[in-house]
């Protein structure tokens, strides 16, 4: 028995590390999105699924097989994991160190715990940079 099966063709989106509603802590990933149709303009394709209700996104096709990624302005909003589609899984970077971790430490040098002065300035400023670095910059429009 032959039969003409094509494998299944997805992009890739990034769904941000976030809390649930149990708060509890969900890390930084890779989501698929399959590609349902391709037209020399636009590539379709699953943006989720609710029940019987299936909700479509496009892209322009040339773009994406251009750049091999593409920011997706009908997406949503930051949080949408379709906002940055790309061709092949992106790899996803650590964030840098654990902020939890630097506040214990700082805790931990503080003079009342038994660290020194020179030692929570040391610890603190550790956290200060790490902090800046995670926390992306402000964007504001600019009024013309």
């Amino acid at each position: 028995m032959s039969e003409d099966i094509t494998a299944a063709e997805y992009l890739y989106g990034i769904k941000a590390e976030h809390y649930d509603g149990n708060d509890d802590h969900v890390p930084t990933q890779v989501v698929s999105f399959r590609i349902t149709k391709k037209t020399p303009k636009r590539i379709y394709y699953v943006r989720r699924e609710r029940g019987s209700r299936t909700e479509i996104g496009y892209v322009d096709r040339q773009k994406i097989e251009a750049d091999g990624e593409i920011y997706n302005k009908a997406a949503g909003g930051w949080w949408a994991p379709d906002l940055h589609l790309y061709l092949t899984p992106p790899e996803i970077q650590k964030a840098g160190p654990d902020l939890a971790e630097l506040k214990a430490a700082m805790r931990a040098a503080h003079p009342d715990m038994g660290g020194s002065h020179e030692a929570f300035l040391e610890a603190h400023e550790r956290y200060e940079r790490a902090r800046a670095a995670q926390t992306p910059p402000v964007e504001r429009d600019q009024v013309t």
